[in-house]
């Protein structure tokens, strides 16, 4: 006899292991997934409802935390187990009766974990996620917080993106309003001034595709019609309320980032309990207004907005338990770039953050992210190639 044991960080050791003693690939796969350990917690319930929960727990093997109050109303659970131990619950007729109201939830979560989205759709294409998308950055603002007036014309913002789609970038995003903490607003003639002339010419030189960086629908649609064919909207379409329906009237893809307050105001916002399912909550409610308003879900993103309003804690935490927000079903975006906590770490100043930035979006990878908004495109390419390498089922 011989024991070994088996990493179970991600499905991939397990499903290695069946598939070298035999299994078929898909099978192998769900079995991985089947007994990958799941934590979700249930906030609301009703006193019959947690008691029938404990009852479930000590009858099926799974561990059930409660308590009598927390974030909303009702009582809480926690519950923890295989996936495949908790999967029943999600089913009306394996689950008790008292918990039938856990089943469309639970039923969300599972399968996106069990079949996370392969592809965005964007205006006039559709990208695959099974490999990292890296955003390259391509600020033409003279007061961003690290690269504010390193592009002094439009020429040299065309070579800047010729430059990081020859370095790896799947996306240019291109940016005329800074959104770093305290940053005064621009006008929304001032803003297509900057940013429609370098999305035009980045598309006349065959590059792209193309996403711009705006709260504003004036703008978002002036750049969509010069050829971008994604919105990236650091407020979540809270900013214009016009803006979902610009998106939505031209089949372009969005980038629904969680942002509490404004630029000016977001850092006295910066206040959770617990930030990941916090962030997450809010970020559903934002998706779930962007395809009110006509967006199809494929053509949505979500990014939990690391750097706004939140503390370097916050931000930490946010990182390490980013699975909470990939498990809402919609591909996660991030961006990491240069931010504020990666010098709490490293004690690095704001232009020396590259290789921080490209270490966390490794992290972010194997938390579930597959979108990467950066500066520095090479040396990302590069970490998420060996992140990438780690978790290939190949």
């Amino acid at each position: 006899m011989k024991v070994t044991a088996v990493a179970a960080h991600t499905p991939e050791a397990v499903r290695a292991a069946l598939a070298a003693r035999g299994w078929e690939a898909q099978p192998a796969w769900f079995a991985a997934i089947g007994i990958q350990p799941f934590v979700v917690l249930i906030e609301g319930i009703t006193e019959d409802e947690r008691e029938a929960l404990v009852h479930w727990g000590t009858k099926s093997g799974a561990d059930v935390l409660t308590g009598g109050s927390g974030l909303g109303p009702g009582g809480w659970a926690l519950v923890a187990g295989s996936t495949s131990r908790i999967a029943p619950l999600a089913r009306y007729d394996r689950a008790p009766a008292e918990l039938a109201r856990l089943a469309p939830d639970l039923g969300r979560l599972l399968a996106a974990r069990a079949e996370p989205p392969r592809s965005w759709l964007i205006r006039g294409a559709e990208l695959p996620l099974d490999k990292p998308v890296i955003v390259g950055i391509i600020n033409v603002t003279p007061d961003s917080f690290s690269d504010g007036g390193h592009l002094p014309s439009v020429e040299a913002a065309i070579e800047h993106g010729a430059q990081l789609t020859a370095h790896g970038a799947g996306l240019l995003d291109v940016g005329g309003e800074s959104t770093r903490p305290g940053a005064t607003p621009v006008p929304a003639d001032e803003e297509i001034a900057r940013v429609v002339p370098v999305v035009a010419g980045l598309i006349k030189r065959g590059l792209g595709p193309m996403s711009v960086d705006t709260r504003k629908a004036e703008v978002a649609r002036a750049a969509l019609d010069a050829g971008a064919a994604v919105v990236n909207d650091v407020s979540g379409l809270q900013h214009d309320p016009g803006l979902g329906a610009v998106v939505a009237r031209a089949d372009a893809g969005v980038i629904l980032m969680h942002m509490r307050g404004t630029p000016a105001t977001m850092d006295d916002l910066a206040t959770y309990a617990h930030v990941a399912p916090e962030v997450a909550e809010e970020l559903a409610a934002t998706a779930e207004n962007a395809e009110r308003a006509g967006i199809a879900r494929e053509r949505i993103v979500v990014d939990p907005g690391f750097g706004f309003a939140k503390t370097a804690a916050q931000n930490f935490r946010l990182l390490d338990e980013l699975a909470t927000i990939v498990a809402l079903g919609y591909p996660v975006a991030v961006g990491l770039s240069r931010k504020r906590f990666l010098g709490t770490a490293t004690g690095r100043p704001v232009e020396d953050r590259d290789r921080a930035t490209a270490v966390a979006c490794a992290l972010a990878w194997e938390r579930g992210a597959r979108l990467f908004r950066v500066h520095d495109v090479a040396m990302t390419r590069e970490a998420l190639a060996l992140a990438g390498a780690t978790t290939n089922p190949t």
